[in-house]
């Protein structure tokens, strides 16, 4: 199994958001890995590309991309949890401060340049644009003073309030940058943009709304060797439950592909294939690693061949319900990451 990514149409996709994003400039989300991706692959390309700033959420993650950026452009979301205080310091990375806990945390670590995220309405992490942020921010070395929309990829009034009260808080808050959009609240128009943005799922061909759909390319393609090759007979079943039975003669392949590389059970029975062009029906259930094809269509297909997956990222939303956050990040390890230039 490989997959095979397309580091041109990363660094098209991050070009083509940092100018949708005017007079900010967009940064990367690069968490969970990358997107499933590879983060240090990832990093590489878009920083080659003019990319200055790079999110992730845990220590770890900011760990894994030592020597590939100078640290201090490293944010780290989650910020600073009792005992990780060491690992902060030793990381070079920037935590970003969501608590009144974590900030006295910082103070008295003698901490200098943070980021400070302001909870303006998502209800997770951050301090609540009611308080006293001012007060609680008052003598830090704030970088960059942040909060996150959420129901940019919506048509909702909730932006706007959002974006309102992140106003009213700038105005007591010292930074030397703010940051609010993602990669639909890019799309909302200048007065999200502010100094910074930070796309996530559209760099890696995500659509997260339609306002985007015509600027962002696909990265990302999955391609699966033929294992076995069978000629089924009609009133064949295949698969766990045999929940298709073949109608008629067929010929069939069995892939080295199934839902513990994240290609979900969710796809039984409408997930698809192709090969030089031709669409090939998945049949039955997607079981652990195995997922079954019809190929009566492509007679010279054989054992050891490579099959390209429908890997659309929008269309399987639609399909499956399943959002196309979860689709990324939840590719298996066992692929083999191959990236074209």
């Amino acid at each position: 199994m490989r997959l095979v990514l397309d580091g041109a149409a990363l660094v098209s996709n991050w070009r083509a958001l940092d100018r949708l994003s005017g007079s900010a400039s967009a940064g990367a989300a690069v968490k969970a890995d990358g997107y499933g991706l590879d983060a240090r692959e990832v990093v590489a390309r878009l920083s080659a590309a003019g990319c200055r700033d790079f999110f992730v959420a845990h220590w770890a993650e900011a760990r894994a991309l030592a020597g590939l950026v100078d640290p201090a452009r490293i944010s780290v979301l989650h910020g600073i949890a009792p005992g990780e205080e060491a690992a902060a310091l030793a990381t070079g990375a920037v935590p970003v401060l969501n608590s009144a806990d974590q900030i006295a945390r910082w103070r008295s670590m003698g901490g200098g340049t943070c980021h400070v995220m302001i909870d303006t309405g998502m209800g997770r992490l951050g301090l609540d644009w009611r308080d006293d942020v001012a007060g609680l921010c008052a003598g830090l070395d704030i970088d960059l003073c942040m909060s996150h929309l959420a129901s940019a990829d919506e048509d909702s009034a909730q932006n706007e309030a959002q974006r309102l009260r992140f106003d009213e808080v700038r105005t007591g808050v010292s930074a030397r940058r703010y940051s609010l959009a993602n990669s639909a609240g890019i799309a909302l128009g200048s007065d999200y943009h502010l100094d910074c943005t930070r796309p996530g799922l559209a760099l890696y061909g995500g659509i997260p709304c339609a306002r985007v759909a015509g600027i962002i390319n696909p990265v990302m393609r999955i391609e699966i060797r033929v294992l076995q090759v069978r000629q089924m007979q009609a009133g064949d079943s295949i698969g766990y439950g045999a929940t298709f039975t073949a109608p008629t003669a067929m010929r069939t392949a069995t892939l080295a592909l199934g839902y513990a590389d994240g290609f979900k059970r969710a796809l039984s029975g409408v997930g698809g294939f192709s090969c030089n062009g031709i669409g090939l029906p998945l049949l039955g259930r997607v079981s652990m690693d195995l997922t079954c094809i019809d190929i009566s269509d492509v007679p010279a297909v054989g054992e050891g061949d490579w099959i390209t997956a429908d890997f659309d990222l929008p269309c399987l939303e639609a399909a499956t319900g399943i959002s196309q956050y979860e689709w990324l990040t939840q590719i298996g390890r066992r692929f083999e990451r191959v990236w074209v230039d």
